[in-house]
């Protein structure tokens, strides 16, 4: 289904060439100034320096055209040479009618390549295996996830990997911490302590600030345990597996508490079988060379404003790095998916690493020329002093404590809202739930991705303004509104909006006009890997309907014609907020 631009370009693109000019210049866009008009085209003003003509002359003769269609409610050229344009309402009603009828609500799904349609593998997560979830996880889990779903819904297959951190340094110092404790077994509490202990030992400086030497007697015993285990020494192994088994269904439950899930639990493990052969395929070709005993991939290309240090693949000790990993990792993605693209979400600070391993993928041909790799970089999540956020300690932050504090927050104002004759406690704290989640996602998924933010918790949960509580707020309001309806005897209209419904007010059509973009939108955001657009959208359309709401008088109306022109236009603004949050990850309780 075309967007609602789109016809309205091919319309005026038609007026344009009878009037003579070149339809080119047809292009409309939603006005600035929506006191004046709802649409406007600017053409004539480009086209008359072409022409050496006067741009009104030349929007005058289009807008003689334009009269002639039943898409315009208004058309009229306005000094120097603006072309106004307020479309019918009647129009609107059939593209709504028509968008409510579609399974996917006007959303074009995207076209086959060789009878499939695109495979997209989304590289999200970045958990480490024996440590927590932090605040830090939150950007990558959440935006991620939010990708995953919006290709999804644009008809793409989507393969989301987590793609664990599971064999590195971190191994072996816990594996050595063991030792030091003289501890064979451990449960999920005892590995939450042990790290943080081995890692802490690691890093103890003296009053110089220089590491002590036992600091550095146990992170050297530790790099040879980390190198014992990708070695596959038995005694490491067993350790390892241990880890495995505790850390991952702990992972599990912590994304699952954000509604984040992932089709491949994969980690580095998974592809050290491929480095060898990879680095030795590199070098026997000449990509790589030795530089100072490491092994290393010259990336600079022509046209880069700044000069790039080469990619190392190897490092002087022959340990691997994230590089390599990486790398090998898209060996064996291209083996056993061969997908068409790939999108990886982590922090923009690590920009650089994505550039090199990109550059170095291509130049091997690991992927095919036509295989698109894209990093999507965030900004960071900081406290209300500007800086990355901390637990008031200034530790980091534990992502379950975070989100149990904003599902308390919300708690809280559940209570002050409601007594508990009229919602039991247990109710509240469910809702809390699924209001705490939608707060904070959309708390950072309304921030642009590259964008540092200040996480608010007050304004977060707040169930007024541009905050995720308003927008499900607003869903279960008009839920309430047919769901009463319903109780009147009536049945809930399907797939018709009404030009009844749409010209009843200035509220109602504005709304009706929001409902009409619901697919360049979500096109757009797709486009652009920008799930903010989303939403600037459900927020706008929330603040309409809720004029709208405030404006007229739904259930008590009369007219039980006009009465189920009004619930058809709210059972599609239901249904375009419902599949909007879908997408971002988060959905409405039946009542708040």
């Amino acid at each position: 289904m075309k967007s609602i631009t789109e016809v309205l370009n091919s319309k005026v693109s038609e007026a344009f060439e009878k009037a003579g000019f070149d339809g080119s210049f047809g292009r409309v866009n939603i006005s600035n100034r929506p006191d004046l008009c709802e649409y406007q085209c600017n053409g004539a003003m480009a086209l008359a320096k072409a022409m050496h003509k006067k741009p009104i002359d030349i929007a005058e003769a289009v807008v003689e055209n334009l009269k002639e269609s039943d898409c315009f409610k208004k058309a009229e050229a306005v000094m120097p040479g603006f072309i106004n344009l307020d479309i019918s309402e009647g129009f609107v009603a059939s593209y709504l009618t028509e968008m409510a009828a579609d399974e996917n609500m006007g959303l074009s799904s995207v076209e086959e390549k060789n009878g499939a349609k695109p495979l997209i593998i989304v590289d999200y997560g970045g958990a480490n295996v024996a440590k927590p979830l932090h605040v830090g996880h939150l950007r990558s889990a959440v935006i991620g996830e939010s990708i995953k779903r919006l290709g999804a819904a644009m008809g793409n297959r989507m393969i989301g990997d987590v793609h664990l951190g599971d064999w590195g340094l971190q191994m072996g110092l816990i594996i050595e911490e063991l030792k030091d404790r003289n501890q064979t077994e451990f449960d999920l509490s005892d590995l939450e302590e042990i790290y943080p202990a081995a890692s802490a030992k690691s890093k103890e400086k003296d009053e110089n600030g220089e590491l002590t030497e036992r600091a550095l007697e146990f992170k050297e015993r530790a790099l040879a345990a980390t190198e014992k285990l990708q070695s596959g020494d038995s005694e490491c192994m067993a350790i390892w597996k241990r880890i495995m088994e505790l850390s991952i269904p702990d992972l599990k439950r912590n994304y699952d508490s954000l509604n984040v899930s992932f089709d491949l639990w994969k980690g580095e493990s998974d592809v050290q079988k491929y480095i060898p052969d990879m680095l030795k395929d590199l070098e026997e070709r000449g990509i790589a060379y030795e530089s100072q005993g490491a092994l290393v991939v010259d990336i600079s290309e022509e046209g880069d404003t700044k000069e790039l240090p080469p990619c190392i693949v190897r490092k002087s000790d022959g340990a691997s790095l994230y590089a390599t990993t990486d790398l090998a990792t898209l060996i064996e993605r291209e083996k056993l998916y061969s997908p068409d693209a790939y999108i990886y979400i982590a922090d923009q600070r690590q920009s650089l690493h994505y550039t090199s391993f990109f550059r170095v993928a291509r130049k091997a041909g690991i992927v095919r020329e036509d295989e698109g790799l894209t990093f999507l970089g965030f900004g960071t999540m900081n406290g209300k002093d500007g800086k990355p956020f901390k637990t008031r300690e200034g530790g980091v932050l534990r992502l379950s404590a975070l989100v149990n504090e904003i599902n308390e927050k919300v708690y809280e104002k559940i209570r002050e809202n409601r007594s508990e004759e009229d919602i039991s406690d247990e109710e509240a704290r469910e809702i809390s739930k699924t209001v705490g989640l939608a707060a904070l996602k959309y708390g950072d998924l309304s921030n642009q991705a590259s964008k540092d933010y200040i996480f608010d918790i007050d304004r977060f949960t707040s169930f007024e303004g541009n905050t995720g509580p308003y927008i499900l707020y607003s869903m279960v309001r008009i839920s309430s509104i047919m769901k009463k309806y319903c109780e009147q005897g009536n049945e809930l209209p399907k797939g018709c909006v009404s030009t009844e419904a749409v010209a009843e007010s200035k509220a109602s059509k504005d709304l009706a006009l929001l409902l009409t973009r619901y697919n360049e939108v979500m096109e757009l955001a797709w486009r652009e890997l920008a799930p903010h657009k989303i939403c600037q959208y459900i927020y706008e359309i929330s603040n309409a309907f809720n004029s709208f709401y405030h404006e007229t008088k739904i259930l008590s109306e009369e007219n039980e014609a006009k009465k189920r022109a009004y619930i058809s236009l709210l059972s599609l603004t239901r249904d375009v907020l419902t599949k909007c949050t879908d997408v971002l990850g988060f959905e409405a309780p039946e009542r708040m």
